[in-house]
């Protein structure tokens, strides 16, 4: 016999930014501009296409990095608009995703200006472009050291729940990341890679008269730096797709309505990420027992990930 639907919903929580991260972003935007404007100034002096790619690369980061900030900012004044039905925390995917795009940007300008360079060879002043890019190999590490681990906030837990449902930390990890610190973490990455590629470039010429190794290298930056703007690209725009069924979330959803005490099963299923660590939940179930939506809700958020539950419970013969 079927009878009216049970819904029962807790009261999402969601998430407050990042201060951390944002903190150490703001302070490796101020110093990714300083440099910027060393690299693409050296770059062009010296006639030296793999410090000038590093410079443009990082114009483009020190935008990325803008970027994050402003995300972060917006999403805290925003925090309180009912306007946003689940928060403001995909502003911050949002501004990862943008990000991504950015990187692309500058694989095609470091392309361009490589090639160029390989077609119409101009002298290099190996000693000065190989001092700035050691600079810039610095600047790099020390912003990546401020961003180092803000971009897995809130990951430490072992998500146990004290009811015997491991699962693998590597997944959640994953499924936890802020991609808004992600996409300024793999920037600055990004940006060190191109200045290793752009000394030893560099010193190749200077050393071996291999002058054809500059642009070359830029080319095998830019490689490398899509690479990592796809990965970003790909994680972001399954958050805000909501394409995350997959998540290992959804399996614990299934497996705790299937180990319950009561004959139970899962007819429909909708899991979507409202924050770097909670997900919202909307589930029909058929029961052929008097178990009501409060009984599977309680269930279900014995799993910290799930903030907002909704339960629609079928009763059959």
């Amino acid at each position: 016999m079927n009878v009216a639907a049970e819904h029962h919903c807790q009261s999402p929580r969601f998430d407050a930014g990042n201060p951390l991260a944002e903190r150490g972003i703001r302070r490796a935007l101020w110093l990714t501009i300083v440099m910027m404007v060393v690299e693409i100034a050296g770059g062009w002096w010296y006639n030296s296409m793999a410090v000038l790619a590093d410079g443009w690369h990082m114009s483009s980061h020190a935008l990325a990095l803008g970027l994050s900030a402003f995300a972060y900012s917006f999403a805290r004044r925003q925090s309180r608009n009912r306007a946003y039905a689940f928060g403001t925390w995909k502003i911050e995917v949002l501004g990862g995703y943008t990000s991504a795009l950015l990187l692309f940007g500058v694989v095609a300008l470091m392309i361009w200006q490589s090639v160029e360079r390989l077609l119409s060879p101009m002298p290099i002043r190996f000693p000065e472009a190989i001092a700035i890019a050691i600079v810039g190999l610095v600047v790099n590490l020390v912003c990546a050291w401020w961003l180092r681990g803000t971009h897995a906030h809130g990951t430490e837990h072992a998500h146990d729940h004290g009811h015997g449902h491991g699962h693998g930390h590597d997944d959640h990890a994953r499924s936890h990341d802020d991609m808004n610190a992600r996409s300024a973490y793999v920037h600055v990455l990004a940006d060190a890679a191109t200045s290793v590629l752009a000394i030893v470039a560099l010193a190749g010429g200077m050393f071996l008269g291999l002058t054809w190794l500059d642009p070359v290298m830029g080319l095998v930056g830019a490689a490398l730096v899509s690479v990592w703007a796809w990965g970003l690209l790909r994680d972001s725009g399954r958050i805000l797709l909501d394409a995350e069924m997959d998540a290992p979330v959804v399996g614990e959803v299934r497996q705790a309505i299937a180990q319950s005490s009561v004959p139970a099963t899962v007819t429909d299923l909708h899991v979507w990420r409202v924050g770097r660590e909670k997900y919202a939940v909307v589930i029909g179930i058929d029961t052929p027992t008097d178990a009501d939506a409060g009984y599977f809700r309680n269930l279900l958020l014995e799993h910290e990930e799930l903030t907002h539950v909704t339960v629609e419970v079928r009763r059959i013969a």
